[in-house]
């Protein structure tokens, strides 16, 4: 049987293309040989070429084999796979229930178990939720009866779709949205949300040509109707004593010009206010702010050494309960930041677990509690995370990384090289356009209302009919020993 022309064809151009790209392939192998003996910066690729290459392949591709196939529900850091799905699911508004038991272990030290009360409160009981007034001493104080809310991201750490679904997304949940020490964009804006205006180290947006505080620049901040409170940043949890890290990559015209720095270079913040030196100067810069805006004024930093807190305290003993911040929002050392030295984010600070309680006492015993609202932030992604705070004290808390994970972050670890396949934290305008802000916004609402939504549920269920009412005595911890005691036991063994 002879076969057809255009077989015979065929056969002779897939045996051309066959013998073109082996001998490619073979040119190709016979190259990287010789380069990777000829070289000697790395010794795998020199003792062993051609195949050593496979070893930094591998090595690239771990993160990606980890997250999708080798880790359990419950391994992955720095957010495990069962938080982020809890996430999404409430950010698309689909079945947020799961089957057969938990996956998390319940006897593990440091385990949350929340006492579940036997007169739970109805589901259609429904009362108002209790609000919360910051900065009564103020001319202009703010008071929200949300409790959940999205914690700083600078635009330039963030790209401008993100930023812009953010701002909706808040409006549309009626929480605030920090800015971040970026500055105020006009991305933040056009949400028309409340917005607390952070100040970092390097005073983005409100600074001289010294690169002091500006009291007309902070005026015309506070000018914008959005904008409620201001945050004096002191230090921040993934990297304290470090200022904040912008690599140059990511320092576009429009950022540059709204931080007032050159394009395309590195955005690195002081690692600390030059004026400040003492804890009087941070409560005179704080009385600057506020004179300046008229508007609630705090502080955020991650705790360390706790005795300068207790000075402030005293200090603010000898001036007067009016000098004292109007919140102080407390990092965590295992927060989050587009950029860090590894040594600073895994081994400085203090966690929110530790830190939380005893800032809590702390302020209790100096008589400051109800003066100085306390916002707790770092990985509280969670409605069981928040519930703890809360319990142990926390007035709010603020998520970052929660609100990524609704915008569409699959943590995949590149917010520092304008890679981000999310379109996210880049600035490469074709990853950007797989991010609408239209729909990302309509997913932030989605996930802070169910993030309320289900921290009442576990209110109800230990018998107190509004989030803000749960106290120590209505959750436990698991010791070393598997078993648990109350919060407000374990945290009595605490040394402030």
């Amino acid at each position: 049987m002879q076969l057809q022309p255009w077989i015979l064809w065929g056969i002779d151009l897939f045996s051309g293309l066959f013998l073109i790209l082996f001998w490619v392939i073979l040119i190709g192998v016979v190259y990287m040989y010789i380069a990777d003996k000829l070289q000697t910066k790395q010794a795998i690729r020199h003792n062993y070429p051609v195949i050593g290459r496979f070893r930094y392949l591998f090595e690239k591709q771990g993160e990606f084999f980890r997250q999708y196939f080798f880790s359990h529900d419950r391994e992955e850091l720095p957010f495990n796979r069962a938080e982020r799905s809890w996430v999404y699911r409430a950010a698309k508004n689909v079945d947020r229930t799961i089957a057969f038991g938990s996956t998390q272990p319940l006897d593990k030290q440091g385990s949350i178990l929340f006492l579940n009360s036997a007169f739970p409160i109805s589901d259609h009981a429904h009362q108002p939720p209790i609000a919360v007034t910051v900065g009564e001493f103020c001319t202009s104080p703010y008071t929200t009866d949300k409790i959940c809310h999205i914690s700083a991201m600078s635009f330039g750490a963030l790209s401008r779709p993100a930023v812009t679904a953010l701002s909706h997304g808040a409006a549309q949940a009626g929480c605030w949205l920090n800015t971040g020490e970026g500055g105020l964009s006009p991305h933040h804006l056009k949400g028309n949300c409340d917005l607390v205006f952070q100040i970092g180290t390097a005073k983005y947006g409100v600074r001289n040509e010294q690169g002091q505080l500006d009291d007309n620049k902070l005026a015309q901040i506070a000018a914008h109707p959005q904008v409620k409170m201001f945050e004096l940043k002191l230090s921040q949890g993934a990297k304290p004593g470090k200022g904040g890290i912008l690599p140059g990559l990511k320092v576009t015209e429009e950022i540059a010009h709204i931080r007032g720095i050159p394009v395309g270079e590195d955005s690195i913040s002081p690692n600390g206010h030059p004026e400040i030196t003492c804890v009087a100067d941070i409560l005179d810069m704080i009385a600057q702010i506020r004179q300046a805006t008229g508007k609630p004024t705090g502080i955020k930093a991650v705790i360390g050494d706790i005795s300068w807190i207790e000075d402030m305290c005293d200090e603010i003993s000898r001036r007067g309960i009016e000098h004292a911040p109007d919140f102080f929002t407390l990092d965590s050392s295992d927060g989050g930041t587009g950029a860090a030295p590894q040594a600073l984010m895994d081994n400085v600070g203090l966690p929110l677990r530790e830190s939380l309680p005893r800032l809590v006492d702390l302020f209790i015993q100096k008589g400051l509690r109800q003066r100085i609202k306390i916002i707790a932030t770092g990985k509280l992604v969670m409605p069981s995370y928040v519930a703890w705070a809360l319990a142990t004290g926390a007035d709010f808390i603020a998520s970052a990384r929660g609100n990524m994970f609704a915008l569409g972050c699959i943590q995949s670890l590149q917010c520092n090289k304008d890679t981000c396949p999310t379109g996210i934290t880049t600035h490469n305008k074709r990853l950007q356009q797989g991010l609408d802000p239209k729909d990302k916004s309509t997913r932030v609402a989605s996930y802070n209302h169910y993030l309320h939504y289900d921290l009442v549920m576990i209110a109800h269920s230990c018998g107190v009919h509004d989030a803000r009412l749960l106290t120590r005595k209505h959750a436990h911890i698991v010791i070393s020993s598997g078993v648990s005691i109350s919060l407000d036991q374990h945290y009595k063994h605490m040394v402030i």
